[in-house]
C-alpha cells in the first residue's frame, strides 16, 4: 500500500508528464524485483568489494582469468532474468508515446526484453562479448557455453552473485580456469559489451542521450542514485536547460538538490500505476 503522500506526489508527476514528452532514465533499482543485485545502499554507499577497474582488466591477463571465471558462474542468472512490471510499464508507457525515450544505465537487457523499442543501453549489454583485439562481436550464449566446456571443474561451485552477473568466488578456482577465445580471430582479450568503471562511454552512445535530453521537455529517473557521472550529466544538462526532473528511488541520490520531486517508492509498484493513470496498459 502507497501512503498519502506518495499518492499526491504521484498525482503531481503524472500532471506534470501528462501531454508532455518525458524521457525516462533508469538503473539498477529497476532490475532488483527480477532477481538482479543492485550496487548501493540507501545513502549511495557502494556495497561490497570494488569493482574491476578498466585498464585493470585490459592491461592484467590475471584480471581477465578472474573475471571470466566468476562471470561464467554469475551468467546464468543473468540469462534468465525476466522482465518485471517496471519494465513493462515503462514499455507500455513507450507504445502509448507517453514517453519520449529510454536511457538505461542497466547491461541485463531487460527493457528490450519487456517491449521497449530504440532503448540507450548507456553501459552496454552482457549478452554481447567484444573482442579488444579484433574489435568483433559475438554472443554472450556461445562464449558461456565454450567456457563451460574448458572448465568442467567450475560446474556445480556454489558462488553468491554480485552485481552485473559478477560472482563471489573462492580465489582458489580461479587460477586454472581457461579463458575464452574470439570465435573470429582466436585471440584472447575478450571483455563484456559494457562499459567498466574507468572506462569512458563510446561517444556515439553519449551523443544519443545528450540528443534525447535535449528533444525532451521533462526527465524521470528511476532506480538510480545516479553516482556515475554518464548518467548524473543528463539530469543536470536538463536542469540548465529549463526542464523539470523528477525521481523514483529509494535513498539518496547525487541529484537530489536538482530535483523537482523525489518519490521514495519501489518501481514495480508505481510504475503500473502511472502507466495507468496515463492511459497505457
Amino acid at each position: 500500500m502507497l501512503d498519502t503522500t506518495t499518492y499526491s506526489q504521484l498525482e503531481t508527476l503524472c500532471e506534470t508528464m501528462t501531454g508532455k514528452s518525458f524521457l525516462v532514465v533508469t538503473g539498477a533499482g529497476i532490475s532488483t524485483a527480477s532477481g538482479i543485485p543492485d550496487y548501493r545502499d540507501k545513502d549511495g554507499v557502494r556495497r561490497g568489494k570494488q569493482p574491476m577497474m578498466y585498464q585493470e582488466f585490459v592491461g592484467n591477463p590475471a584480471a581477465r582469468q578472474r573475471y571470466w571465471a566468476r562471470a561464467m558462474l554469475g551468467w546464468p542468472r543473468i540469462r534468465a532474468a525476466q522482465a518485471n512490471a517496471a519494465h513493462r510499464a515503462l514499455a507500455a508507457l513507450q507504445v502509448e508515446n507517453s514517453i519520449s525515450g529510454l536511457i538505461t544505465q542497466n547491461v541485463d537487457a531487460l527493457h528490450s526484453q519487456a517491449g521497449s523499442q530504440d532503448v540507450i543501453e548507456l553501459h552496454g549489454s552482457l549478452h554481447r562479448v567484444l573482442c579488444l583485439d579484433c574489435q568483433q562481436r559475438s554472443e554472450r550464449a556461445d562464449i558461456q557455453e565454450q567456457m563451460l566446456e574448458q572448465n568442467p571443474y567450475l560446474l556445480g561451485v556454489d558462488a553468491k552473485q554480485a552485481p552485473d552477473g559478477d560472482t563471489l568466488l573462492d580465489p582458489a578456482f580461479e587460477a586454472g580456469f581457461s579463458v575464452p577465445r574470439c570465435p573470429h580471430c582466436d585471440g584472447d582479450r575478450l571483455k563484456p559489451d559494457v562499459v567498466f568503471f574507468g572506462e569512458n562511454v563510446a561517444p556515439q552512445t553519449a551523443a544519443k542521450a545528450t540528443s534525447s535530453v535535449e528533444q525532451a521537455e521533462g526527465l524521470l529517473v528511476v532506480g538510480t542514485s545516479l553516482m556515475a557521472w554518464s548518467a548524473f550529466r543528463l539530469c543536470k544538462a536538463m536542469v540548465e536547460q529549463g526542464k523539470p526532473v523528477f525521481a523514483i528511488n529509494h535513498g539518496k541520490t547525487r541529484a537530489d538538490e536538482l530535483l523537482e520531486m523525489k518519490i521514495d517508492a519501489s518501481c514495480e509498484q508505481v510504475l503500473p500505476w502511472i502507466a495507468e493513470q496515463l492511459g497505457a496498459r
